[in-house]
């Protein structure tokens, strides 16, 4: 199976993986170095990008994965493997920035972690990418055209942002991955001319 992955994908994939086991057994000293601290005495410049690495949870880590490769690899097989990683990691880095600013601005003290933002970002490239390309969420089981699976989602995140959700879920950083990856896709768009 993972022969079948381009290798930003499943170097992406593999990392997440050992990380996630790590955290398994040293979870406490992990999170302390490499979530995503608000910015304060536990924060440093590395988290904005490591946070992507650890995951909360078993499900948390397999729908990401999932995401990963059902997105990244179409787009890493289009791209080539820099500008993927290029584009994903612009993705985690815009979500971890929106991140903080929500932190910050809503006084909370509580890390980060997750390649959520990155694998929204994926999404929102593949959208713009394949616009037309089925997809069939798991829930609803309803195929739609990726434009319109990568708008429900934006819009559900943004509501759920916005109402204040209490989940444990960083909902501004979803979008924030988003927005970096909708912004690397203009320049690249805006240079070819």
């Amino acid at each position: 199976m993972l022969g079948n992955l381009e290798p930003g994908t499943r170097g992406i994939l593999v990392a997440c993986v050992v990380l996630f086991l790590l955290q398994q057994v040293l979870d406490g000293p992990l999170a302390a170095w490499f979530a995503l601290w608000p910015l304060g005495p536990l924060f440093a410049p590395w988290q904005v990008v490591s946070y992507a690495f650890l995951h909360g949870g078993l499900t948390h880590i397999l729908f990401n994965m999932i995401g990963l490769v059902t997105f990244g690899n179409e787009l890493e097989r289009y791209w080539g493997t820099r500008r993927f990683l290029a584009f994903y990691f612009a993705s985690v880095v815009a979500a971890a920035l929106a991140q903080l600013f929500v932190t910050r601005s809503l006084g909370q003290d509580v890390p980060t972690v997750g390649a959520s933002g990155g694998i929204y970002g994926l999404l929102l490239g593949f959208a713009m990418m394949f616009p037309q390309r089925r997809i069939v969420p798991l829930i609803p089981p309803i195929p739609m055209p990726a434009w319109l699976f990568a708008l429900l989602f934006a819009a559900l995140e943004l509501y759920l942002g916005v109402t204040g959700t209490r989940s444990g879920i960083a909902h501004f950083a979803h979008l924030g991955g988003m927005v970096g990856g909708f912004l690397v896709m203009r320049y690249w768009r805006s240079s070819r001319r």
